[in-house]
Order: C-alpha cells, then structure tokens, then sequence
C-alpha cells in the first residue's frame, strides 16, 4: 500500500507553508491577560492571502472555482496552520462548503461555494449544542412552516412543506465559532421523527440573536439563539448522513489542527532544552527530559496514523470492519489525549519558563485545551466507539 501524499497534497502544503510563515503566534494580546476576546475579528490579512492563493476552495470543484482535491489536503493545510495559531475559521468554512457541494441543492452551492472559495464569505457552524455534552442536532428542532399554526403545512418526515414554504428554526447552538462575523451558519437540526437535517442560515436572518462567549483560547464564540426562524427550502439540506458527515469532517479536521500544534510545541521543547544547561550540559542530555519528549513523540506518531486513517475513510468512502465513524473516534481520542500530554509535558520541561508571557507556549496551550474538548473530548469519544463495537461486532 502507497501512504505517500500526492503531488497536488504537497503542493497544496507548500502553499500553505509560504502563507503561514509570516503569520506570528502573538500578534494579537495574551488570552492569559485579556479579559473576553483577544479581538474583536479574525486575521483578515491572512483570510485575504489564503483565498489568493485559492487554500479556501481546496476541497471545491473547478465547477465552484476550487481545486478538487479531498479533506485529506485540507487536513494537511489545517496541520500548518496550528503551528502558527492561525486566528482564521479555515476548518468549518471550509468544511461547510464541502458538504454543501457534496449534499445541498446546486442553486444553493452555485450562490455560496464561488464567493466562499474567493473569500468573500464566511461560514461557520454551531457542532456544539446547547451544552456541549448531546448531540448538536437536538439542540433545534426543524418543521414545515405552518405546521401547528392553523396553515396547510406537510408532513416533517416526507421531505418538507407543501408549496416550498420552507422550514422553521427553534433552539440554540452554544460555542459557535466566529459566529459575529460569519455570513452564514450551518444549524444541524431534529425534525419531528428525530431525522438529522441541516440547515444553512444567513446571519442576519429575522429571528437570530448572538450573544458573546469566550473559549479558552481567548477567542470569540457565540450563542447563536433561534426563535422561530424561516429557512427556504434549499436551505436545508435533508440528505441521509450530510450531518453526519460534516460532523465527522470537523472532527477530524480538529484532530489535524491539534497534530499541528501538538508538532510545533515539542519543536518548541526540543529547542529550549537543548540550549539550557545545569550542571554545564543541556537539559535535553539528561535521561528523564529524553524519555519524556520521546514519549510525546510517539503520541505525536500515533495522533498522525489515526488522522490520516480517518481522513482516508471520509475522503473515499472506503467500507471497513466499523463505520468511518470508529475511525474517527479513534483519532479524536489520541488527538484529545496525547495534544493535552504534549502541551503538559512541554510546560513541565520548560520550567518557570513556560509560563512566562512573553513567550508563546502558554497560548499553545491554551489553545490545546480549546482544541482537546472540541467536538467532544476522549471520554465521549471512548463512549461512542464503545457502542459502535457493540453494534458491529469484530471477528
């Protein structure tokens, strides 16, 4: 079997690379000293340049203006970005186009996927629920507009309203990313069966409110609250497994940003142990600083093979002994884990050091943290592979 990556892949990190080089860590003030958001919107320099140099419609069509190329490019680019702490929306927006091409209506993808691609756009997506703990899709509830007012409305479960009247929203999502400044949301919705649909929303919509939140990070999340807001009906996309999907890509695209992190920190670690010296040598020459940066070396390995062994079964449909979902699962547990040992792990062999903040480690880490409950930490993960065994029986 070749694992090797494809030209157009390694084309597509070289590009990547050339942008992020001149991105600084901390350029914007310490999420440590700042009270609320380090800032008000994201790196629009950078949003600029990555849609120059056409990284936001990797994973389009050349109908759609994009590059054609597979989430597995798109974790590639998602991989260096983590590295410089890139303040950019660059998983979900591009994550949201994807299954927009891949599930929605074309007059839908025809309106939005072109301008996306160009940067024109953003979207962003509430994967968090109410809480964080259920599955977001039971955080609002999707039906026929008219249904339950006294109007002809048809039945939620026969594929929408009657005289394409659309749809109607209620709910919250919690923790949406960069919500303020996104141009739409994708909302995963329940119907009335409990059928998992999405629905795309214009931020401005008649009936969304937003209300501040802060990650750990220090960057801006949103409440994005919906009280009875329409939605046409090639807003929503009612596809079988579109959700599920889109789900699935975010959360592998999560594992790809803590990889990324988690490779730039023991970097970071490798360099300062190797110049500070006691007792006249290195710190990194002695036996415990050298068997615990190996052991996070092979966290690092291990949060690789499981990323790019999910990202395959997305990419290609590829059947196996689970659902793509197990394997998915899988990575999500080793990136929550072993991101949150490598960051540990770092603060420790730097000593007083890591925590000074002047210096970046202690953003990395804070975006570690941020990073490791995203999309559900190891223990639900842990949980949902468990069931997915018990269903799927192995040998």
């Amino acid at each position: 079997m070749d694992f090797t990556f494809t030209e157009e892949q390694q084309a597509a990190v070289e590009a990547a690379r050339a942008v992020f080089s001149d991105v600084a860590p901390d350029r914007t003030p310490s999420p440590a000293l700042t009270p609320g958001a380090v800032a008000e919107d994201i790196d629009r320099h950078l949003w600029h340049e990555l849609a120059r140099t056409d990284l936001l419609g990797l994973t389009l069509s050349p109908e759609h203006g994009g590059a054609g190329l597979d989430p597995i490019a798109l974790c590639l680019v998602l991989r260096e970005s983590a590295k410089v702490l890139a303040r950019v929306p660059l998983l979900e927006s591009c994550a949201v186009a994807t299954a927009v091409e891949r599930y929605g209506e074309p007059t839908l993808a025809a309106e939005l996927l072109p301008r996306a691609g160009r940067g024109e756009l953003i979207l962003t997506v509430g994967a968090n629920g109410r809480s964080g703990h259920d599955p977001a899709e039971l955080a609002v509830s999707a039906r026929p507009y008219g249904e339950g007012d006294g109007s002809d409305g048809a039945d939620g479960e026969t594929g929408g309203p009657s005289g394409g009247s659309g749809w109607v929203l209620d709910g919250v999502q919690s923790a949406v990313p960069w919500a303020q400044v996104a141009d739409w949301i994708a909302v995963p919705a329940h119907t009335a069966g409990g059928r998992p649909v999405l629905a795309l929303v214009p931020r401005t919509r008649d009936g969304v409110t937003l209300a501040d939140q802060v990650s750990t990070s220090g960057e801006r999340l949103a409440e994005v609250r919906l009280e009875a807001v329409r939605v046409e009906p090639r807003e929503l996309i009612d596809a079988a497994g579109c959700w599920d999907w889109l789900r699935s890509l975010l959360t592998t695209g999560t594992c790809a940003l803590a990889l990324g992190l988690g490779e730039r920190v023991l970097a970071m670690t490798a360099e300062y142990t190797g110049r500070r010296e006691q007792f006249g040598f290195p710190v990194a020459t002695f036996q415990a600083v050298a068997v615990q940066a190996a052991d996070r070396y092979i966290d690092l390995r291990a949060m690789e093979v499981t990323l790019w062994q999910a990202a395959w079964r997305i990419s290609s449909d590829a059947g196996g002994p689970l659902p793509a979902s197990g394997d998915v699962a899988v990575a999500k547990i080793w990136a929550s884990d072993g991101v949150r040992r490598v960051v540990q792990t770092a603060q420790h062999l730097h000593g007083g050091f890591g925590a000074d903040t002047d210096y970046p480690l202690h953003r990395y880490h804070a975006w570690a943290k941020q990073i490791e409950l995203s999309l559900g930490p190891a223990a639900a993960h842990e949980e949902a592979l468990g069931d997915l065994l018990a269903a799927h029986p192995l040998g």
